[in-house]
């Protein structure tokens, strides 16, 4: 196999956005970088709560109350005969405005990562041990205004051989009418990476992002959405875990993401959904299509049943091991300046099915439980069969959470 050292390959957490788990690249909140569980996450449409009918797509405005939600993310995924990663999440955040127009708000995140190191191809038998660590932590400072807000936000994250910073401004603006939002964002995030089998130190990756974007009340019960990003990264992008792993300096990635959500009067039901649109220079292109069911069950209760499916063409650079039972893995013919044979990289589809229960336990306590499940082989793939000899791949993500307002 393809791993030189007793240690996670570093990537985007598979966990933390498991439908896309090829990219580099989370949604953003204002460009910024996540640094894990979004649990404050200003929402981006009027109908995330059950029962609202839009009237307006406005800017946000001062919050009244301040909020402290805890939450605790579990995850696990398999091949066949192999257990591999499991991750443990708790999550804290906080929110609370001040002077009138200000709030401020803060998340920390601290994940523990154990289990075996990605089987990368079905003729693998074996894995490495590996356990990880990862702090992360992040604070945002909004103003608010007539018809605009201002958000300022910095986020950092630690692990062993890892540590990111990133610091991020967003502005929305609001028509005079209130039926359209404008947002522009834009974000720099500095990586410093040192493995510990000492393959290179203190590489650096530097990523800057920016993002615009329309929410627009189509009718009182209908909101869309467009965002369009642009991330432009230059650096150390290879994985230091891997044998085989030669990649650009450069990755340039532009992502388009449409959303609709509809509110129902007569079941007092909301429907949302949404499209994303991604490609790189490293050659990958990808399709997300995401719906959700937001239904009531009277008036303590609301389950939110959820489908998604994604699809990606593989990395320009990526190759497809082909393993001879004596000789073992191969490497890629000829002498390539690039190669890589990170499954992440490689052309698939992927299917996630979950569900969300809230329990408003009175006006002040709201519980929440959630859980999806993840498969992704090759021959999901969308306009014909993916890259050959991938081992199928599930996962599940569950999720407890507690939010008390103030």
């Amino acid at each position: 196999m393809c791993i030189s050292a007793k240690k996670r390959p570093r990537a985007a957490p598979v966990w933390a956005e498991v439908a896309v788990a090829a990219i580099e690249i989370n949604e953003r909140d204002a460009a910024a970088k996540s640094v894990g569980l979004k649990l404050g996450s200003i929402t981006l449409a009027a109908l995330a709560l059950p029962g609202v009918c839009v009237t307006a797509a406005q800017a946000d405005t001062p919050p009244e109350s301040a909020i402290v939600s805890v939450k605790v993310q579990g995850y696990n995924d398999w091949q066949p005969g192999l257990d591999r990663i499991k991750v443990t999440a708790p999550a804290l955040y906080a929110m609370a405005p001040f002077a009138g127009d200000w709030s401020i708000e803060s998340t920390l995140v601290q994940d523990s990562i154990s289990g075996a190191s990605p089987r990368w191809h079905s003729s693998i038998s074996s894995a490495s041990n590996m356990r990880d660590r990862r702090t992360a932590a992040d604070v945002k400072l909004s103003r608010y205004f007539a018809r605009a807000t201002v958000g300022l936000r910095a986020s950092t994250s630690t692990e062993d051989d890892y540590r990111s910073n990133a610091v991020a401004l967003d502005a929305r603006f609001s028509s005079a009418d209130n039926n359209t939002t404008w947002m522009i964002g834009a974000g720099l995030t500095h990586d410093r990476i040192n493995p510990v089998n000492e393959i290179v130190e203190n590489e650096k990756k530097r990523v800057t992002d920016v993002m615009i974007g329309v929410t627009q009340a189509w009718t009182k019960n209908d909101l869309v959405q467009l965002n369009l990003s642009h991330v432009r990264g230059r650096g150390y992008f290879n994985d230091p875990y891997k044998l085989v792993d030669k990649r650009p300096r450069e990755r340039d990635q532009t992502i388009a993401l449409l959303r609709w959500n509809h509110f129902h009067e007569a079941s007092q039901t909301t429907f949302r959904s949404s499209y994303r649109y991604y490609s790189d220079t490293f050659g990958i292109r990808a399709h997300t299509l995401q719906t959700e069911w937001v239904k009531p069950l009277g008036d303590r209760f609301t389950i939110t049943p959820s489908a998604r499916y994604y699809t990606q063409r593989a990395a320009s650079f990526y190759f497809d091991p082909v393993y001879d039972p004596v000789i073992g893995e191969p490497f890629p013919v000829g002498r390539p300046k690039l190669s890589s044979a990170d499954t992440r990289l490689s052309s698939f589809g992927a299917i996630t099915l979950g569900a969300k229960l809230d329990w408003r336990i009175d006006s002040k306590w709201v519980a929440d439980v959630k859980y999806e499940r993840y498969e992704q082989r090759s021959s999901w793939r969308l306009g014909g069969d993916g890259s050959p000899g991938l081992a199928t791949f599930k996962a599940q993500i569950w999720q407890l959470g507690v939010t008390r307002t103030f």
